[in-house]
């Protein structure tokens, strides 16, 4: 332990628990210093999460769970909970988007696939089009992100949990590398609150259909939980037909008071075809491609990419998506284990395993990618509640291991039979690994002030080779680059809540972050092919928060937080061009700063307002970008020059009325607005992709029956009521020269560059029902 606790009196182990515990129960019991952050759409815990079992507690409830780690009852973060309630039980939540969008300072974006969002937290990640980085993803206290950083939300089904904890901002003294922009934890529901077997659907426009059953209970010393999901539907955008399988599993088995064992399964299957990305022009003629079966008979508007006749090299061939048999075939699987061990009353030792493989197959656009990627993570803390200098306080150690074995093939594609591959241009074989410790003390100077205080110190290191290949007639030339990194990374932080009264809280905290490359960053170049760029450094940032809570009745809340963040080294990604290959550099020096606002308003019986609003300003403040054509470079200052790919202005409004009595009981509604600004997708600034505004209709109704079946929940929405077009997806373009001039292409130029834009849904419609057994 980073100081000595000991064992204090009862008092005392009461005050340091009212320390921890949340919102709702500090107001009833008039004592606190730890109002926890406003949830904009709930605020469940769970069952089983954090609460004790005593001697006296009825036959049939969860077996006991552990004194709360700092994830389960986050003292000092901010942090925000959203739950199941007008989120998931009451519409199709069909993609982790309709939760995420519910908490301020986060921006969803549509990646590659039916549930591939990205997600990205106050606009780190926003340049991403498919794997989330940037962000620590776990479920139930298990990681779900690997140790190149990557996370995935094919494998997320919104059905399956009970709420979302969102932390905002630097977070790598908790949990680490890559955890630059916030954490996600994913809560499944415990078998407790299920009680038995739910069995639903959700139908509607474009062919989606959804059928899901969640099976939960307790039975002497087990709790389990299962769900499981098959999705499918034929998409919105020409050629992108899905199907998506998934089974999410959570047992526990608690043989002793001071001993709970836990099993955790996740297998997520995915096929699905893929639209092309097109340019911003092209999206303005034809969003959703239609008419698009061949480019000999292409409308106007449909995108194309060259793929080359013989795979090797030379002349090309334009095809359309149809043509090229684009598509996803992934598989994901994850295992965990944990043992939880109370060596007293006031300490408990925690040792988790997970194994995880993400098996992909990705032929489209002009390459395809196959590969496995298995990896471990072994993490083992203990918690300890007791004194420091006569203060109640929890202290938590840490020590985290993780590792992954990367083994990546990429393709030329070919026009053939179905996803047809050419010949061999990259093999990729790394190792990346992640050690680490962390220590946290949260202590309660008075009964109105607590601080806490908490490091990590992380070695990455990344070992292997990438042997790329170029074809001509006469020859084959295989050139390797190979790495030998080591990444030593160290990340306080400070933070102080001050409750001045039973209305107010106060807050402020200071914290870092680092995230290391990962191993895919450094073999490919900025030309966008395989290469070597294992230059890049680690990216870090330090991050001001400062904001408040005011609850001055218990139907209002408001929460705001102004947040500074200064980044160096700042990981850009972003495209070289259709066809080719993401690319990361590192940027010198950047600043990201704005302000997060979340309200709810109960004004009138069963009437309610909810807003989830996010302010943020990035910009360059040292980077000069050299770009090249023919035989001519050039260079250009960016300084001053928003980072792209990050709308300034976001929010979410919704208005609902529930009926709370009579016949009509458990009838209700609502109608909510989703606003994002425009925001530039290249570093010079010269092109915005257009924001959107969209307004969505839900109603909903819920009633326990009487019989075999206990509960029936039905739903219809009505999304995108006014048939907006919009962007949905922008994948940030690189800028160019003129071959001839030397002088920086123009927005022109940018615009017609395809690969770029992904439309969004049109008007749809969605219903759906559910009966609990």
């Amino acid at each position: 332990m980073p100081f000595p606790l000991h064992p204090v009196s009862g008092a005392r182990i009461l005050a340091g628990a009212l320390a921890l515990t949340p919102a709702q129960a500090l107001a009833q019991s008039g004592a606190s210093v730890t109002l926890e952050e406003l949830s904009v759409a709930g605020e469940g815990r769970g069952l089983g999460q954090g609460t004790g079992q005593g001697a006296g507690q009825p036959a049939g409830a969860p077996p006991r769970a552990a004194a709360p780690t700092p994830l389960d009852k986050p003292v000092g973060a901010v942090v925000t909970s959203v739950g199941r309630e007008g989120v998931i039980d009451n519409r199709a939540a069909t993609t982790v988007a309709d939760i995420l969008r519910n908490s301020p300072g986060v921006t969803v974006r549509q990646g590659n696939g039916p549930r591939d969002i990205v997600v990205s937290i106050r606009g780190n990640n926003a340049r991403a089009t498919g794997v989330s980085r940037n962000m620590v993803v776990l479920e139930d206290g298990f990681p779900v992100t690997q140790a190149d950083g990557s996370s995935r939300f094919d494998l997320t089904d919104p059905r399956a949990y009970s709420r979302v904890d969102v932390f905002r901002g630097p977070q790598s003294p908790f949990f680490g590398n890559y955890a630059t922009g916030g954490a996600l934890n994913f809560v499944t529901r415990r078998g407790a609150e299920i009680d038995g077997v739910e069995y639903g659907v959700d139908a509607g426009s474009f062919g989606y259909l959804n059928n899901y059953t969640a099976i939960g209970g307790v039975s002497g010393p087990f709790e389990y939980s299962l769900f499981a999901s098959d999705t499918r539907g034929n998409g919105f955008i020409s050629h992108n037909d899905f199907d998506t399988q998934t089974i999410n599993f959570l047992g526990t088995y608690t043989p002793t008071p001071d001993n709970r064992f836990t099993l955790k399964i996740i297998n997520n299957t995915l096929f699905t075809l893929l639209p092309g990305r097109t340019s911003l022009n092209q999206f303005a003629f034809n969003p959703f491609q239609r008419g698009c079966l061949t480019a000999a008979s292409a409308a106007p508007g449909c995108t194309t990419f060259n793929l080359l006749a013989n795979g090797r090299f030379g002349a090309t061939v334009p095809v359309t998506a149809d043509q090229g048999a684009f598509l996803r075939d992934d598989r994901r699987t994850i295992v965990g284990a944990r043992w939880e061990h109370d060596i007293d009353a006031f300490t408990t030792w925690r040792t988790q395993l997970v194994f995880d493989d993400r098996n992909i197959n990705q032929p489209f656009y002009t390459t395809a990618a196959r590969g496995d990627f298995p990896g471990f993570n072994l993490l083992s803390d203990v918690t300890r509640r007791g004194d420091l200098f006569g203060l109640p306080a929890t202290g938590y150690v840490a020590l985290a291991y993780n590792t992954l074995d990367s083994f990546s093939r990429t393709y030329n594609r070919v026009l053939g039979v179905g996803p047809a591959l050419g010949a061999l241009i990259a093999d990729q074989d790394t190792v990346q690994a992640n050690l680490g410790g962390r220590a946290r003390a949260e202590v309660q100077l008075s009964d109105r002030w607590l601080a806490v205080a908490g490091i990590s110190a992380e070695n990455t290191t990344i070992t292997g080779s990438n042997t790329s290949y170029t074809y001509t007639a006469a020859r084959t030339t295989a050139a390797i680059a190979n790495v030998d990194r080591s990444f030593l990374n160290v990340a306080p932080e400070l933070s102080l809540l001050y409750r001045p009264s039973e209305a107010w809280q106060l807050r402020g905290r200071v914290a870092t972050g680092y995230g290391t490359p990962s191993a895919g960053n450094l073999f490919v170049t900025p030309a966008g092919v395989p290469g070597n760029n294992t230059q890049l450094k680690t990216q870090e940032n330090l991050g001001f928060d400062l904001g408040f809570d005011w609850t001055p009745v218990e139907t209002v809340r408001l929460s705001v937080t102004g947040f500074y963040e200064f980044f160096r080294n700042e990981l850009i990604t972003q495209s070289p061009g259709a066809g080719l290959l993401n690319f990361t550099f590192n940027a010198p020096a950047s600043e990201h700063r704005g302000l997060e606002v979340g309200a709810t308003w109960a004004f009138a019986p069963g009437w309610s307002a909810t807003a989830a609003y996010t302010y943020d300003d990035q910009v360059y403040t040292r980077y000069v970008e050299q770009l090249s054509a023919g035989t001519r470079t050039a260079r250009f200052d960016r300084a001053g020059n928003k980072i792209p790919g990050v709308p300034a202005n976001q929010l979410l409004a919704r208005l609902g009325y529930e009926q709370l009595t009579g016949p009509l009981a458990g009838l209700g509604g609502y109608v909510e607005t989703v606003f994002q600004d425009d925001f530039f997708i290249d570093n010079a600034n010269l092109l915005r992709a257009p924001g959107y505004t969209l307004v969505n209709l839900n109603l909903h109704y819920a009633t326990d029956l009487v019989g075999y079946a206990k509960r029936l929940n039905l739903f219809f929405e009505v999304r995108n009521i006014f048939d907006r077009t919009y962007v949905a997806s922008a994948q940030n373009l690189a800028n160019s020269i003129s071959a001839a001039t030397g002088l920086q292409n123009g927005a022109a130029v940018l615009a017609s560059t395809n690969g770029s834009v992904f439309a969004g849904a049109p008007r749809n419609f969605v219903g759906g029902m559910k009966l609990a057994f």
